[in-house]
């Protein structure tokens, strides 16, 4: 499958973010302790998720991120805890996915970043997404 970067010629995906839950009503604690403890600067949310509470911190070169959302705003905890990999054709992984018998979830919109979830053979919820620019320019 075509991806973002390449090992010994085999493109492959790259780790986008980590998405953790957290209690709601925690996001100054968390802010406390990644950005005022371990340094990490916190990042402006897409606007359509902004009003839910998540939290984002920079978490490296080339947008890593981490995410941080209130278990309030998903049903089940486990959907929040997940990674995200960014790929250069999405389709492509969604079709593969797809074909391999693996459910598609389709995720709430934020602008230049098209995405959806799956989950792997042992109950983890992962993302994919190709970033297409800026969320905060649209």
């Amino acid at each position: 499958m075509p991806s973002s970067h390449e090992n010994d010629g085999i493109k492959l995906p790259r780790l986008q973010h980590v998405s953790l839950s957290i209690k709601s009503g925690s996001q100054d604690q968390i802010r406390a302790f990644y950005s005022g403890l371990l340094g990490f600067q916190e990042k402006q949310a897409p606007a359509s998720l902004a009003a839910r509470g998540v939290v984002w911190f920079a978490a490296g070169v080339g947008e890593i991120e981490l995410h941080f959302v209130p278990d309030t705003y998903l049903q089940r905890s486990e959907e929040a805890r997940h990674f995200c990999l960014e790929v250069s054709d999405m389709e492509a992984y969604r079709n593969a996915l797809k074909e391999a018998g693996y459910q598609i979830i389709e995720a709430e919109p934020i602008p230049h970043r098209p995405r959806f979830f799956t989950i792997d053979p042992c109950g983890n919820h992962l993302e994919i997404t190709t970033i297409l620019g800026d969320y905060t320019q649209a």
